[in-house]
């Protein structure tokens, strides 16, 4: 049975400088995740077939790379499970401060770490285990982030506009990412960068910690977990409860999630390694890419947000969605042109559609689920999808195009992912409208 929270849908306003506060601790930590995820993907693209996994045939090193890549996905529903958990029971802020330690050592250990040269098997095995500690930080961080700022607001007039700044956080740590990439590549030659050059951007994520971590100190507990917690209706085993009463919620979450994570990849991290190897052009064509996908999520995505609070959640969900899947295909037409301006162009419009796709999830997955099991709810629909996603597209996309020698078969494979978001968000209930303490009584 689910506790209903008792309560009017009447909630005394939250003071302007505790939304700022919250918002900016949500953003200011999560950017730190996502720089430390995109680096990592950026330099499984780049450095780590060379130095961590020496192979006869490169495309085995780019593999087992990306392998190394999608692991931390494999990690993330552990992490969401586990920090979902506590999160329910102890509350939302206790676990951003551990997902924010735990992937600023786990990177910063990274950028440490010696090579296979120097450490034979063994440097391959503790950089996999390193990036296993960033995906657990990061099936947490997300979850926790997302709720704070959503019960900021239950009413529902503002939770899509203040749930995209949550989501900015991974444009803008991947603009932070691949920006100092370039800085790095531009600067050295390839023996230094390969040599050492490398780990600053890993180094540099102790500054991001510290930042995070004082802003987070800042913020006060979700109030609506405050109330909950004073009544003692705490779920005392939320993972139970969702797969007893919200198993076709999670069936929601999970096709809303799976073709945002694909289509980021192909339109993003898959040209770091298509523009380079199979073009013959400059990998900096592609690091541009990159940027300019980061820059127009950096727009896009309170825009979205925004027409979330006005059309609500599914409209928003099914034009990123079906959006998508019609522009993978002149995506890559773009790319074969092997002009670097209609690269970036294609790479700039592919992420605009994107953050249609996932500027929504932020309050549409914190909707579908009661404030008991809210974090491990949405934390689980989130990050369940990347095991799928973004742990596979990496190895599906590379392997198609070394099958078919075409990149027709990524286009098909991107675009039916995307249609599956117009599936899910029109199987859902709208909830834009909705009070959370009316959610938690459904």
């Amino acid at each position: 049975m689910q506790t209903t929270i008792s309560g009017s849908a009447a909630t005394p306003a939250v003071p302007t400088n505790s939304v700022r506060k919250v918002a900016a601790a949500s953003l200011a930590g999560t950017t730190l995740e996502f720089y430390d995820h995109f680096i990592y993907g950026t330099a499984a693209a780049l450095v780590f077939p060379r130095l961590f996994f020496p192979q006869g045939d490169p495309l085995v090193s780019t593999l087992l790379s990306f392998a190394s890549y999608g692991v931390a996905f494999v990690a993330r529903p552990m992490g969401a499970a586990i920090f979902g958990h506590f999160g329910d029971k102890i509350g939302r802020k206790s676990i951003l401060f551990v997902t924010l330690m735990m992937m600023g050592l786990a990177t910063f250990g990274i950028g440490l770490l010696p090579g296979y040269e120097t450490l034979g098997i063994l440097a391959p095995i503790l950089l996999v285990l390193l990036r296993i500690i960033q995906g657990t930080a990061l099936g947490g961080e997300w979850g926790g982030a997302t709720i704070m700022v959503n019960e900021l607001d239950p009413t529902g007039k503002r939770r899509g506009l203040l749930g995209s700044v949550v989501q900015m956080a991974a444009p803008i740590g991947l603009l932070l990412a691949n920006g100092v990439f370039a800085v790095v590549t531009k600067q050295l030659s390839d023996e230094q960068f390969l040599s050492w050059g490398w780990r600053i951007p890993f180094l540099m994520s102790s500054l991001l910690v510290i930042i995070g971590l004082y802003i987070r100190a800042q913020v006060n507990e979700s109030a609506l977990f405050e109330k909950l917690e004073a009544k003692g209706e705490e779920s005392p085993a939320p993972i139970k409860e969702l797969l007893t009463h919200y198993k076709r919620k999670l069936l929601i979450g999970f096709g809303a999630r799976l073709g945002g994570d694909i289509s980021f990849y192909v339109f993003t991290l898959f040209l770091l390694y298509y523009v380079p190897t199979k073009l013959g052009l400059p990998k900096d064509v592609a690091l541009y890419g990159v940027l300019a996908g980061a820059v127009a999520q950096i727009i896009f995505i309170p825009i979205a947000g925004w027409l979330c609070d006005r059309l609500g959640r599914r409209p928003v969900l099914m034009f990123g969605g079906l959006g998508g899947a019609a522009w993978t295909f002149a995506f890559f037409a773009l790319i074969e042109t092997r002009n670097p301006t209609l690269i970036v162009l294609a790479a700039f419009v592919g992420m605009g559609f994107v953050s249609f796709m996932f500027s929504p999830l932020a309050s549409f997955l914190p909707e579908l689920f009661a404030t008991r099991v809210r974090v491990t709810g949405a934390s689980l629909g989130f990050q369940f999808a990347g095991v799928f996603g973004g742990a596979l597209a990496p190895i599906i996309c590379t392997s198609l195009l070394a099958a078919y020698s075409s990149t027709f078969p990524v286009a098909i494979y991107c675009a039916v992912a995307c249609a599956l978001i117009a599936v899910a968000a029109w199987s859902a209930r709208e909830t834009a409208r909705a009070h959370l303490n009316e959610i938690d009584s459904r």
